[in-house]
């Protein structure tokens, strides 16, 4: 895209009516806001209904197999945004790849809506996958094209749309987790489907008039006949996946132990490729080669952080249903409210985080420093959950109050990580692979939740001491190795701090 086109992108867009910001944000901010409310909704209630019994209106699964299908899910979810980048930069442009995600993320929740039992609920998962992965990465990228370049107002704007994917997140546990948990499974998804629906009216109604040209263009469109071949290998490969899947699973070849262990391995493979493609190519310079060398580190110091974080949706859960006391005074506690725990302290925190870097300014830790600060956080937030296990056993409920604290301290860890993770991403990526080097920091995430579906099943509340204790501790390790060499990663990032 030129800078003139970028221009007259701009120029389009109402650049006053949301908060003094361009009135596209209105429009995004409330399509994510919705989006994230079914997905955190659907996925605060969804391994309970894997493992609640038929009987209780769940699926009956058994625990181990429920927490590697969360995660695997998890996973996929992630690793589906690579796709979703190449379709809007290649054939559909942002605006229409989001819709059509949002359309395959209703019509997921709609399938769970019924009682369709397993059939229904790998369908819909297929269907929020494919829809997460069209439309999370490609809305932020509007975002960023409602602003010019030089816009004071841009970083805000991003803050802004941050919010709204935690607030979203934050009150779906509350409506969603209630609905499934205390009347009715399906009733939670349909709730979540009508969440999705609602983003989509709103993205309908007021795009045209708040968008104005952002997200319309299509940056490196395929001729008309580099379209054809792609349509039809398209739909020959998911006609020849689906075929495949329905002979090797009828034979008995293609089982949940074998997909999930399948998705575990590419989680490793995949983010190796990428590494070796970037490191080979003669595009990279030797200072971003550098770069590169100094990022791998950071990328595993983040895949055992999110390792850990992300159990809060699946071990925790458990956790919140199975081993804590859930009256509190005379309020009932639902188990799928836990999950509102994480957004909560992101948007309390989070502007404080913010303004404790600005105030520090260069006295403040270097990347990997803070990397190594996250991961022994998210280690702690383990190692924490030890001392209900060993001063109560595995047959007393313990306190929320131990839940409480591993979510607050797995966010402060992420609040040193996450955010500081993206922009180290922007700044030690290959010119030549900046858009992809961004889908390799989210794979950081996807490769945890693979690897995840096969530790989860370690999971037993007679050995969740050791279970805590060995992750947290690796953690530790991880952090404070990462901590030692740091200044050895910061020389190999060449002046970038």
């Amino acid at each position: 895209m030129t800078t003139k086109n970028s221009q007259q992108i701009v120029a389009s867009v109402p650049q006053k009516g949301f908060f003094g910001h361009p009135k596209g944000l209105f429009t995004l901010f409330f399509t994510e806001f919705w989006e994230r409310f079914s997905y955190y909704g659907m996925r605060a209630i969804l391994i309970y209904y894997m493992y609640y019994a038929v009987s209780k209106g769940g699926l009956g699964f058994d625990e181990t197999t429920a927490r590697s299908i969360m995660a695997v899910y998890g996973s996929l979810v992630y690793m589906s945004g690579i796709i979703g980048g190449w379709i809007a930069d290649r054939l559909f442009g942002t605006r229409k790849t989001v819709f059509y995600g949002g359309i395959f993320i209703m019509v997921g929740h709609i399938a769970l809506a019924f009682p369709g039992g397993v059939t229904a609920l790998f369908l819909s998962m297929g269907l929020i996958v494919i829809g997460t992965g069209l439309l999370k990465p490609n809305v932020s990228n509007i975002v960023g094209d409602i602003y010019s370049k030089d816009d004071n107002r841009r970083d805000s704007g991003f803050s802004i749309f941050y919010m709204g994917i935690n607030l979203g997140a934050l009150i779906s546990p509350f409506i969603v987790g209630t609905l499934g948990q205390k009347y009715n499974f399906h009733l939670g998804f349909g709730v979540a489907g009508v969440g999705m629906l609602l983003g989509l009216i709103i993205f309908l109604a007021t795009r045209k008039k708040n968008l104005g040209l952002a997200g319309s263009y299509v940056p490196n469109p395929l001729s008309s006949e580099e379209k054809k071949k792609v349509f039809l290998t398209i739909g020959l490969s998911a006609l020849g996946i689906v075929v495949l899947g329905a002979i090797l699973i009828s034979a008995g070849i293609l089982t949940i132990n074998r997909f999930t262990m399948t998705v575990s391995i590419l989680g490793i493979v995949i983010p190796i490729i990428y590494f070796t493609v970037m490191f080979r190519s003669k595009k990279t310079t030797a200072d971003e080669r550098s770069n590169l060398t100094a990022y791998i580190p950071l990328f595993i110091a983040a895949m055992m952080f999110w390792a850990i974080q992300e159990q809060g949706a699946v071990i925790l859960a458990e956790y919140a249903d199975k081993r804590t006391q859930l009256q509190l005074g005379g309020l009932k506690l639902e188990a799928s409210w836990f999950q509102s725990l994480n957004p909560l302290f992101i948007v309390i925190l989070a502007p404080i985080f913010a303004g404790l870097w600005v105030k520090l300014g260069n006295r403040q830790p270097s990347t990997p420093r803070k990397f190594s600060l996250g991961l022994l956080l998210a280690g702690l937030s383990f190692l924490i959950m030890i001392i209900p296990a060993y001063t109560g056993g595995p047959d007393v409920l313990v306190s929320p109050i131990w839940l409480v604290l591993s979510f607050l301290i797995v966010v402060l860890g992420e609040l040193c990580l996450s955010p500081v993770g993206l922009s180290a991403t922007t700044k030690l990526a290959p010119a030549a692979f900046s858009a992809q080097t961004m889908s390799l920091w989210f794979l950081s995430n996807s490769s945890a939740q693979a690897i995840n579906a096969q530790v989860v099943k370690l999971y037993k509340p007679e050995t969740e001491i050791v279970y805590f204790g060995v992750i947290g501790g690796i953690a530790i390790l991880l952090g404070i190795l990462l901590f030692v060499v740091s200044p050895m990663i910061q020389r190999y990032m060449r002046g970038i701090r």
